[in-house]
Order: structure tokens, then C-alpha cells, then sequence
């Protein structure tokens, strides 16, 4: 069963955003693991990443990047998972990475939540509300978190 997330942030210096994203995925009780994988700078590798997502168990890939963001963009042109895109303040207070997370051609879309780490920590919520459609543990545990608000 595809239950687990897989994070993918483009720079360490987004390390305190991931951070954000695994507490979250952390207290919803979903497994995860954390890359740090550029599209400019790592290419096959962040490739590489969203090709083999699907066969590693990931029911959904959460990537957190600022400025240019072409990070989520790159990875949903390489998956039929669903993608979800944190924009990173890093200049333009993020609105530039939250832009180009949302103008993504037909076809390739890429689901953005908030700028910085409130979106950050919605990600991990709306991977929670995805992957609940089909695990009922999950599901229940999102709704725990959604009752104690």
C-alpha cells in the first residue's frame, strides 16, 4: 500500500520548512522520508526520485522550494502521484515560488498550499486527507487532529 510521503526540499537551507512538514507528518503518524534534491543542481537525481516514488511506497511527494521553485513542477512532470508544492520565502517574501507553483501548464498540476511554514505544515495535512481516502488509519487519525482544533 502507497501510505508513506516522500519530502523533497531543493536546498538545506529550506531545512527549518522540512522541518515544519515532518512535525506535522510526524503527529498525523505518517511515515516519510526527507531528500534534499535540487532540479537545478541534481537533476537525475530529483528525477530519478519521482519515477521511482510509486514503486517505493510513496502515496504522495511534498516538495519545499523558494525563488525560481521549479523543484515541484520537475517532479509532477515525472510522477502520476499527487504533488504537492510549499513555496519557501526565500526572495519575494516567496511569491515568486508560490507563482510559479501555481501557473504549472495543463496537464502537470501541482497542488500549493500556503507560503512558508504554515503551508509547510498544511502539506502535511492535505497528504493526510489524500492518503485517507484509502487508509483508514490514517484517515482517522487526520480526523483526530481536525477535532482537536
Amino acid at each position: 500500500m502507497n501510505n508513506k510521503v516522500l519530502v523533497i526540499t531543493g536546498s538545506k537551507s529550506d531545512q527549518d520548512f522540512a522541518d515544519a512538514t515532518a512535525g506535522m507528518l510526524d503527529k498525523l503518524s505518517i511515515e516519510y522520508s526527507l531528500e534534499i534534491s535540487s532540479a537545478h543542481r541534481h537533476p537525475e537525481q530529483t528525477v530519478k526520485l519521482a519515477r521511482e516514488a510509486a514503486s517505493n511506497g510513496f502515496g504522495v511527494i511534498i516538495c519545499l522550494a523558494g525563488m525560481a521553485a521549479h523543484l515541484p513542477g520537475v517532479v509532477a512532470a515525472n510522477t502520476n502521484l499527487p504533488v504537492i508544492g510549499v513555496p519557501v520565502p526565500a526572495t519575494l517574501g516567496g511569491m515568486d515560488a508560490a507563482l510559479s507553483m501555481i501557473q504549472m501548464p495543463p496537464g502537470i498540476p501541482v497542488a500549493t498550499v500556503a507560503i512558508g511554514k504554515a503551508g509547510a505544515k498544511n502539506s502535511a495535512v492535505l497528504a493526510a486527507r489524500i492518503l485517507g481516502l484509502t487508509d483508514k488509519v490514517i484517515a482517522e487519525s487526520h480526523s483526530s487532529y481536525r477535532n482537536s482544533l
